[in-house]
């Protein structure tokens, strides 16, 4: 028995030391698949006509966290942004969990600092996280958006988020914000984050400062792209926002007026395996009344393209960088991520997200679309 123990010891010792050694080990982010470099600039804006429903202390505008990725020209070069900078870092896993996480110190980003923006005016794309989440943990779609020629704001839904990081302080996520139960409480909050992601909209086409002054298309509609909740916030913000030309939900169950509405701007809804969001479940997926209905309804009442689509082998953390990180057993087998290969799961979203939107937005064919 003593011999089993002191076996299992040091076994596991062993596994720990491999672990250490490979989470400490360079990775990079996809490589995105456009003509375009990418930069990437960060701000904290502040919507003083909205007072902040979920600040802990009243009357306080909203103010939001918003990273800024954009078409660079492919000759330009300069140093690499960090991943998660400074305050950012604690986005990574605490405790035990985060020693089985790559380092974030290793995993190299490949936009380029504040770089100079390629020469041309290009279409807004607003990004939204799923509940939880931040912006910086999508920067493999971010990127790949702006390497095929979009200005994509991502910003991080203060209160919501488990980590923020304004005026140079981390900020954390309240009950308010990020209700245990979304069944309840979605309709309400995914107003907020609408009303979040069209005053972003708005934001960028008036900036004056900064690498990305004079370069949004003012004859181009927003695009309002979103995972999860942040997906359900971005149909949202499109039935509200007449600039909408296109929205993107990436496995995200539908809240809102919308579902009941409909939009009459073109959407894609796209699905993992256990997911009934796109009107019809994945292989794995349990029979999801609530989410089947309410995808249907959004589906019936929509009048323009709508195009669904699910990714086999893919689960609810493939949507975002988790798909990209160092994941050591069993972290990952606890997350959930499908059997599908991480890199590819992100090459299919980042492919759909450019294609529909190259569609509605530019006018490109798309022979064969997935159709609702």
């Amino acid at each position: 028995m003593a011999l089993l123990v002191l076996v299992v010891l040091f076994a596991g010792a062993g596994y720990l030391g491999w672990v250490g050694i490979q989470r400490s080990q360079p990775l990079d982010l996809p490589a995105p698949t456009g003509a375009y470099a990418v930069g990437r600039t960060t701000y904290d804006w502040t919507d003083t006509a909205r007072k902040d429903p979920f600040s802990p202390e009243a009357g306080t505008p909203r103010k939001l966290s918003v990273w800024i990725w954009y078409p660079v020209s492919p000759s330009t070069t300069g140093p690499r942004v960090p991943y998660a900078p400074g305050p950012w870092d604690g986005l990574h896993l605490k405790g035990p969990a985060g020693l089985l996480q790559g380092s974030f110190d290793t995993f190299r980003d490949r936009a380029l600092d504040d770089a100079p923006v390629a020469p041309s005016r290009f279409p807004v794309v607003v990004l939204q996280p799923g509940m939880g989440f931040s912006a910086p943990q999508y920067a493999a779609l971010a990127e790949d958006l702006a390497s095929h020629g979009y200005l994509v704001a991502g910003f991080t839904p203060t209160y919501s988020a488990n980590l923020t990081v304004l005026d140079g302080q981390t900020v954390g996520s309240t009950e308010q914000a990020k209700p245990d139960d979304l069944d309840e409480h979605g309709d309400r909050i995914v107003q907020v984050w609408a009303a979040d992601a069209r005053f972003v909209a708005t934001t960028l086409a008036a900036l004056d400062e900064g690498p990305l002054e004079g370069r949004v298309n003012p004859a181009t509609k927003v695009s309002y792209v979103g995972h999860s909740f942040g997906g359900a916030a971005s149909l949202e913000a499109c039935r509200l926002d007449p600039r909408c030309g296109a929205a993107i939900d990436l496995d995200g169950t539908q809240y809102g007026e919308v579902v009941k509405t409909g939009l009459k701007a073109p959407f894609l809804l796209v699905g993992s395996e256990d997911s009934c969001i796109t009107g019809s479940c994945g292989q794995q997926a349990k029979d999801d009344t609530a989410d089947l209905e309410r995808a249907r309804s959004l589906i019936k009442a929509s009048t323009a393209a709508k195009w669904c689509a699910t990714v086999d082998g893919a689960r609810h953390f493939n949507f975002t960088d988790y798909g990209a990180y160092y994941l050591a057993w069993p972290l990952r087998a606890a997350l959930p991520l499908g059997d599908i290969d991480p890199e590819r799961a992100l090459t299919i979203q980042n492919g759909y997200a450019v294609t529909f939107l190259d569609h509605a937005i530019r006018g490109t064919a798309a022979p064969g679309a997935p159709t609702c």
